[in-house]
């Protein structure tokens, strides 16, 4: 095509002045919808400084915000968004997701105190929906909130009610009343005054019994973990004492897996993520959020540098950079020790450390899977990834990620120091390691048991936990918390560890074991943890939003429509994207498969 050529005639016309330019601009540049207002600015910037802000501390800014004024207040939301320089829309959606955020618009009211009931299976057991429907009335404090909550992890103390931040053990009315009567809101910090070795508690009971325990039990403190030769392993690898490549071989001689559920081999992650091009970092799930798990709160609160020591060996032989630990909201008591003994280590670091942040979940149980972790370290909602890539090659912030349970970091200053053949020295039934199991329940003495792997629930029961409560007679157990199946009683000899209970339509993850008796029903226990995965589900794919609903629906009638429940059951298992949706069939078809005569 031939194109005019510019006339000579045509001349430049101003279509603005330059003051019309300015006044474009600045209208372009005026924020659309509701501005912030310079109180509420002002607050925001009291809690969280005025500096230039991260996008990835946008959860921990809501935390703040929420700890001060015991929820979001709309015009707190506005102002933090115009601070962080995020869309409204942005930081709304994050403050929505997370269980433990309220937000409340304009001069709504807003509760001084949330009592929070935990309704799991174990609290259940224990009476806690006596305590739900009376503890309103006694309280009779518009001002005092009940609600039920999932698992608070301290399933050992049953029932457990949380007052504010402050976990009231073995909860009555009494109880309850007494400590919001006397502002009991916080948790006592503990004293670090403890003497702890695990390794010397293998094939033992770690938890303690009675109802007198301490809500704040002592630890080992910096000082005492370095006097009793603590971090010296980790200096060793970093002075070039120990190499890395002995480190891997005896992190995968020892056999440990990963023991936050996945199982997967611990030193085959370091050697992938090693390979990595960096910089690499690591991100630490101390979620835990599985009902009726509490294994890592009960190291954690008692001897949190060993865990550290770890985490530093591992950062040393791959390569990371920057360190992530991701605590559960829930754990306020574990969160204090933790920022205590971080500032110690970090005043006094026995070498250069690298990077170590820690940052608080929100209440969301899918956080616990590694990618939905990662976005809510990020700063987003916790929302797992569609894998490829992996996290191994593709994490936390797009780089390359050594992603690791609490406890699998836990063991290895011992494994290492001890000889992998230690660790490995224990098991029965064929199966190698030390297993943490957090049991609960109908048993006398419920805790955490280090036994070895492959025990069975019948010799874990008897020689661990004291036997059944008196009166109560085993019926059937939850080999695996709330997503690893249910089994009957008659079925107890079955070795309890990776790869043994899949035949059988369940697993071990997280070890969690919560066992019921001949007064409960197995189809109650079915029902309890759909209606947690319907509550916890992240609503990201529709096979879990909706089918963990209809599911629980369906499950409260008195025949099971068996023929509907399976097809919700395959459609969850094949197309939802995270073990989530995935793992709660499990439940429904173990009911149908072990227990018919409950639901026939």
């Amino acid at each position: 095509m031939n194109h005019p050529k510019p006339s000579d005639a045509v001349k430049a016309v101003a279509v603005a002045t330059a003051d019309d330019l300015r006044e474009t601009i600045r209208r372009k540049s005026k924020l659309k919808g509701r501005q912030a207002d310079d109180a509420s600015l002002a607050e925001v910037r009291q809690l969280i400084g005025d500096a230039v802000h991260r996008r990835d501390l946008l959860i921990e800014n809501l935390h703040q915000l929420n700890d001060e004024y015991r929820a979001l207040h709309d015009r707190h939301l506005v102002a933090l968004a115009k601070e962080m320089n995020l869309p409204m829309a942005e930081v709304y959606e994050v403050a929505t997701f997370y269980h433990h955020f309220e937000v409340v618009r304009g001069n709504d009211p807003v509760a001084d105190i949330t009592v929070r009931v935990c309704d799991g299976i174990a609290c259940e057991l224990a009476g806690a929906q006596n305590l739900l429907a009376k503890l309103p009335e006694i309280l009779g404090n518009p001002k005092v909130k009940v609600i039920a909550a999932p698992c608070v992890g301290r399933c050992e103390q049953a029932p457990v009610v949380v007052v504010h931040q402050y976990p009231v053990l073995f909860a009555t009315t009494d109880k309850v009343q007494a400590a919001v009567k006397n502002n009991l809101i916080t948790q006592p910090m503990a004293k670090d005054d403890a003497v702890f070795d695990p390794a010397s508690l293998a094939e033992q009971g770690i938890s303690h019994q009675g109802e007198n325990q301490a809500v704040s039990p002592g630890y080992v403190g910096y000082e005492a973990y370095r006097a009793q030769g603590g971090y010296a392993l980790a200096k060793e690898i970093i002075d070039g004492k120990r190499d890395a490549e002995s480190v891997i071989k005896a992190m995968e001689s020892s056999g440990l897996r990963g023991l936050g559920g996945a199982g997967f081999p611990a030193g085959r992650k370091w050697r992938i993520v090693k390979d990595q091009v960096a910089p690499k970092l690591m991100a630490v799930n101390i979620d835990e959020g599985e009902p009726g798990t509490f294994k890592d709160r009960t190291y954690l609160e008692r001897d949190p540098h060993r865990f550290l020591e770890g985490l530093l060996v591992a950062a040393n032989v791959v390569g990371i950079d920057a360190c992530y630990i991701y605590l559960r909201d829930e754990y306020h008591g574990c969160r204090e020790l933790l920022e205590a003994e971080l500032a110690k280590l970090k005043a006094n670091p026995p070498f250069t450390l690298p990077t170590i942040e820690l940052r608080r979940g929100a209440g969301a149980y899918i956080c616990g899977e590694e990618s939905a972790m990662i976005e809510s370290i990020e700063g987003k909602r916790g929302e797992p990834r569609m894998r490829p890539p992996y996290i191994a090659q593709v994490g936390l912030f797009g780089r390359p990620t050594l992603e690791h349970n609490f406890e699998t970091l836990y063991w290895v200053r011992d494994i290492v120091q001890r000889g992998p053949e230690w660790f490995s020295s224990f098991g029965r039934h064929d199966r190698k390691g030390l297993r943490s199991f957090s049991v609960s329940g109908r048993v006398k003495k419920p805790g955490v048991k280090l036994a070895p792997a492959g025990i069975t629930i019948q010799e874990l029961i008897d020689e661990y936990c004291g036997g059944m409560q008196d009166g109560y007679k085993f019926y059937g157990y939850l080999p695996g918390g709330a997503s690893g199946g249910i089994l009957p009683a008659t079925m107890n000899d079955i070795p309890l560890d990776f790869d043994t209970l899949q035949p059988y339509g369940c697993f071990i993850g997280s070890a969690a074991v919560m066992v019921f008796s001949d007064k409960d029903k197995a189809r109650d226990m079915a029902l309890n943890v759909m209606h947690f995965f319907e509550h916890e589900s992240c609503g990201q794919c529709t096979p879990c939003r909706v089918g963990t609903g209809k599911a629980a629906t369906l499950m409260q009638a008195k025949s099971w429509d068996q023929a509907t429940l399976e097809d919700l059951a395959t459609v969850m298992v094949d197309a939802s994207i995270c073990g989530l949706g995935q793992a709660a069939p499990n439940p429904i078809r173990c009911i149908a498969k072990y227990f018919p005569n409950e639901v026939a």
